[in-house]
């Protein structure tokens, strides 16, 4: 025996089933979607919070590496590490090529005064570190003439997706900045050129975390890498004058 009116009950209960279904699944994909372009930051947004971690770090670690050095006369500058702290210090290891072989210097700046001891001068002795072919390494957290550049001069700034440096989930900015700004605290062999940065900014923190520069650093025609990678901010660290042999 057929009852048309039970049949009639189920099927349109069904059809019900299908609209809620399809109704709840296009809520979850707008959702979603609309909570992801509320979230995503522009570059503009990145840089800034960048631009502010490096403004208001008392102290910031770094570790640099170099890549495609080529052979050159003199003393450059291709590693190091250290911590450079605020209003202008610093002290660290820096790593020299000089002449082909490569040096360590132990290197402390504060006060205005420079003080590096090496292995040919086993005691600490004010230096002038353009005798090593270098910059003071106070000036990385000048905010005028310091690595904050990298994110105030980038020009063609775009988001290039996230990544990962240590176990910091990054998002990824490619640009460039003029010659003149690497110059200042690291070296150049042609201001003029502009330099290619990746600067990756922590999504967690706002903080730098790593710039990556490619340019004519040694030698005009010759593209070389410099990697620094920033860490322990706001470290408390004191730096003094070393006792002078």
């Amino acid at each position: 025996m057929n009852h048309p009116s039970r049949r009639s009950t189920v099927v349109l209960a069904r059809r019900w089933l299908v609209v809620l279904v399809g109704a709840v699944a296009t809520a979850l994909v707008t959702g979603c979607s609309g909570d992801s372009a509320g979230s995503a930051a522009s570059v503009e947004q990145v840089l800034a919070r960048a631009k502010t971690s490096l403004d208001q770090a008392t102290t910031v670690h770094f570790t640099l590496t170099s890549a495609d050095v080529p052979a050159t006369e003199g003393a450059k500058l291709v590693g190091g590490q250290g911590f450079a702290v605020r209003p202008k210090a610093f002290t660290g290891s820096l790593k020299l090529l000089i002449s082909g072989s490569a040096v360590t210097i132990d290197l402390i700046s504060v006060g205005g005064k420079v003080y590096v001891k090496s292995p040919f001068n086993p005691k600490f002795a004010i230096t002038d570190p353009k005798q090593f072919g270098l910059k003071d390494p106070a000036t990385l957290v000048d905010q005028q003439n310091g690595v904050v550049r990298l994110i105030t001069s980038m020009t063609g700034a775009t988001l290039s997706g996230e990544a990962r440096v240590g176990s910091d989930v990054v998002q990824q900015v490619k640009g460039s900045v003029p010659g003149t700004v690497v110059e200042e605290p690291l070296t150049s062999a042609d201001p003029a050129k502009p330099v290619a940065v990746t600067a990756s900014v922590d999504q967690a923190t706002g903080q730098l975390r790593q710039a990556v520069l490619t340019g004519p650093f040694f030698k005009d025609a010759a593209q070389s890498t410099f990697t620094i990678v920033f860490d322990r901010y706001g470290e408390q660290v004191d730096v003094s004058a070393p006792p002078l042999g």
